[in-house]
């Protein structure tokens, strides 16, 4: 072969080894960029899908908490009203006396003295508490109030039906002469009641009235002075 055959026969074989490495860098650099981009495609859903599917399980969460909280406090608000037993359980609390609520009456006493005794039962119907405290009882256009014929505070009473309550007033505490004619009481559930009533006694003398607790027992209730 010749030397200008030869050197025409590399130049051709060199154009055609490098027409061949350009098409297969081209072919690997499509493949690269397709497999890239089908990556990203295939990733992008996933990644869609799987914070759609994350809402969702918070959104149920969020609503199984809510609903615990709102039965909760229907539980809280069912509890009810009225004082605690001390064994879960609660009981009305009755409503305290006033004088209106009361059907009244009064007895002339020979015992310590002479005395007049309060009786006192509820109106038909009610049910009341008569505090543990001392009836409230005045005297003349001056309202001369009764002190106290006991040392110690009675027991609290509920009256209703049948149960009745008894004071018993000493409406003068004193020896001598001295005093007011009168001839009716004043009666009140505590200071703070606002329909005190009158009750008729008979004409008695007024001279520093006292008067005991209310009492279960009328024997209970005598004024000694």
């Amino acid at each position: 072969m010749s030397g200008n055959r030869r050197k025409a026969f590399l130049v051709s074989a060199a154009l055609v080894s490098g027409a061949l490495l350009m098409t297969a860098c081209q072919d690997t650099d499509t493949t690269a960029d397709t497999g890239a981009a089908q990556g990203s495609s295939s990733a992008t859903p996933a990644g869609n899908a799987a914070t759609p599917s994350g809402s969702s399980t918070a959104g149920s969460g969020q609503g199984a908490d809510k609903g615990s909280d709102a039965t909760g406090k229907g539980t809280e608000d069912g509890a009810g009203s009225g004082a605690d037993t001390g064994n879960g359980e609660r009981e009305p609390v009755g409503q305290s006396c006033g004088a209106n609520d009361i059907s009244w009456s009064t007895r002339s006493e020979t015992q310590a003295g002479g005395y007049i005794l309060i009786i006192a039962k509820a109106k038909s119907g009610i049910t009341c508490e008569l505090p543990a405290a001392l009836p409230t009882v005045a005297f003349g256009s001056d309202g001369t109030q009764a002190g106290p014929a006991e040392q110690a505070v009675g027991k609290q009473i509920t009256l209703s039906g049948s149960t009745t309550a008894y004071a018993g007033v000493n409406p003068k505490s004193t020896g001598g002469n001295g005093g007011k004619e009168l001839d009716s009481i004043i009666v009140g559930v505590g200071d703070d009641d606002p329909n005190p009533v009158s009750l008729p006694v008979g004409t008695i003398t007024v001279e520093d009235p006292i008067v005991t607790n209310w009492h279960t027992d009328p024997t209970d209730a005598v004024p000694f002075s």
